[in-house]
C-alpha cells in the first residue's frame, strides 16, 4: 500500500496533512492493469476516482484519441462528480498502478472528516479546470 508522504506529491491530495491522508488510505483500493487494457469504457457506469501512481493511460472519445495522462493524474472524476455514464474510454498505455476512491468511500471521508473531503473535491475541481483550459486552447488553435 502507499503512504501519506507519497500521496502528498499528487495534486488530488494537495493541502492535506499526513494525518488526514492516513484516515483516507484505508478507504482506497490499489488497482493494477497490464498495457492496452480498457480501465473505463465510454458510456458505462463508473463510480471511482482513480489516480495513477505508475504508468500512463490514454483517453479516447468516440474512437478518437484525446490525450495521454502520466503518473500523478486523476481520471474517472467526471462520472463520480456528475453521476453520469463514462464520458470517455480510458486505456492503459503501459502497465498501470492506480489507487481508487469509490463514491461510497467519498461519502465515508465526508462523514469522518469534512475538511479532508472539501480539499479533495476542491483539488478535483482544480484538475478539471486545468484540463478544460488545455482543451479550450486546443480548440482555439487555428489549423495551418
Amino acid at each position: 500500500m502507499v503512504n501519506a508522504q507519497t500521496l502528498q506529491r499528487y495534486s488530488l491530495f494537495g493541502g492535506l496533512m499526513e494525518e488526514q491522508i492516513e484516515k483516507i488510505i484505508p478507504l482506497m483500493e490499489q488497482e493494477t492493469y497490464g498495457s492496452d487494457v480498457d480501465i473505463i469504457v465510454e458510456g458505462t457506469p463508473n463510480d471511482k476516482i482513480r489516480f495513477i501512481t505508475e504508468g500512463r493511460v490514454a483517453i479516447w472519445k468516440g474512437g478518437v484519441f484525446i490525450w495521454e495522462l502520466p503518473e500523478g493524474n486523476v481520471f474517472g472524476e467526471m462520472e463520480v462528480l456528475d453521476v453520469m455514464p463514462s464520458a470517455a474510454t480510458v486505456r492503459s498505455v503501459t502497465n498501470v498502478t492506480a489507487f481508487s476512491i469509490s463514491n461510497k468511500s467519498l461519502r465515508e471521508i465526508y462523514r469522518i472528516d469534512i475538511k479532508s473531503f472539501s480539499l479533495l473535491i476542491m483539488n478535483l475541481a482544480r484538475d478539471l479546470s486545468r484540463r478544460l483550459r488545455v482543451a479550450d486552447e486546443k480548440m482555439a488553435e487555428k489549423p495551418e
